[in-house]
């Protein structure tokens, strides 16, 4: 297949999201043996310091593509079973007949109908995921808050559940996430940011890549803006916060070149047996945080791209910072983009987002970036 990769073109695209309202946006496009790297905007509104392509950020979500590359990885081995219940490993933290219902499988793939536990951590997200009805209050309270893993999967597992184990749509949920972290602990006898240095950072030679050891994000870097749909007006920078509130299920830092090479590493085998990996592709639906249908695996995203078919990825969202890393289905095109902005669309009457310049520029240069 001939393929394209236009710097010119991929340079006004990525300026123009700039010019719709991002401060910053960096990414890294990957076509074959060929790459492009660029950046446009400011990483610090206050002094005008410029983004560049080879800054740190805060991934969110994409942090699950690891964590579920690290338990498939005990799969490969004889240690995990995707189909045990999660009771037989841990108990304790999902007693009784629950704990017999949902399996392994069901926590990667969010069909476990384990309940989101970021409302009952942050007591003014209590409306979430419908954040017209949240304030961002505790995003400030809780800026240096220390949260306890244990506690935080409590509060899932005591909340209403989503729905039964097993049933489709699944829901997206953290806490399925924390719980395959406590597995990792357990199975490995180390702490799952350790196991998932280890078994997956570092196998995959990933140089920029690594949990907080703290609230700050260390090397350079850009400031995370929090607009919060207008209610954070201007916007107030998140970049230094505790994330423990995600702890080892949504808090890596990274670079898109690493993310690329992650990515590009994984879905050849080159960090999961073959069969484990296409485990991870068999995709069922779940409802994102935004009530949106996708189609997930064992944590990845399959996303149709218009002109450019099926990628595979995650995306992933932290106060303040966004990011997507998409690959096509043959490994050929790559795509990995950081923003720093997040919750921009304000809310209109109705109490929904509405729609803003930003969403039709980005989805224009994702879909310039994969098109081939």
């Amino acid at each position: 297949m001939t393929t394209t990769l236009d710097p010119e073109k991929l340079r006004t695209a990525l300026a123009n999201v700039h010019t719709a309202g991002i401060p910053g946006l960096f990414a890294e496009v990957r076509d074959n043996d060929r790459t492009w790297c660029g950046a446009a905007g400011v990483a610090d509104l206050a002094t005008g310091r410029p983004v560049t392509a080879e800054m740190r950020h805060r991934v969110g979500s994409i942090t699950k593509t690891f964590t579920a590359a690290a338990v498939l990885q005990q799969v490969d081995n004889g240690a995990v079973d995707l189909d045990t219940p999660i009771g037989h490993y841990l108990p304790r933290l999902v007693p009784g007949e629950r704990g017999r219902a949902i399996t392994v499988r069901m926590l990667i793939s969010h069909t476990s109908g384990l309940a989101e536990y970021l409302p009952y951590a942050y007591p003014s997200l209590a409306a979430f995921p419908n954040v017209a009805k949240t304030t961002p209050k505790s995003l400030q309270d809780h800026r240096f808050t220390l949260f306890d893993p244990i506690e935080l999967i409590g509060m899932g597992v005591a909340a209403p559940a989503s729905g039964a184990p097993g049933a489709a749509p699944g829901v997206y949920s953290n806490t399925n996430y924390l719980l395959l972290c406590q597995l990792l602990e357990l199975i490995t006898g180390t702490s799952a940011e350790k196991c998932i240095t280890r078994d997956v950072i570092e196998r995959a030679g990933l140089r920029d890549t690594e949990f907080p050891a703290g609230p700050h994000i260390t090397g350079p870097h850009s400031r995370h803006y929090e607009a919060w749909l207008g209610m954070i007006d201007p916007p107030r920078d998140f970049s230094v916060f505790d994330m423990s509130f995600v702890g080892p299920s949504a808090s890596l830092i990274s670079t898109v070149a690493d993310l690329n090479r992650f990515f590009a590493l994984l879905l050849s085998g080159e960090i999961v047996s073959r069969s484990a990996l296409e485990q991870m592709r068999r995709t069922g639906p779940v409802i994102s945080f935004e009530g949106k249908t996708i189609h997930y695996g064992l944590g990845l995203h399959k996303m149709i791209i218009p002109g450019s078919g099926i990628h595979w990825g995650h995306d992933g969202s932290v106060w303040g910072g966004g990011a997507l890393s998409l690959t096509s289905a043959d490994g050929a095109r790559q795509l990995s983009v950081a923003v720093n902005l997040q919750r921009w669309n304000r809310l209109g009457p109705d109490g929904r987002p509405q729609p803003h310049p930003i969403d039709d520029a980005l989805q224009g240069f994702i879909q310039l970036a994969l098109s081939r």
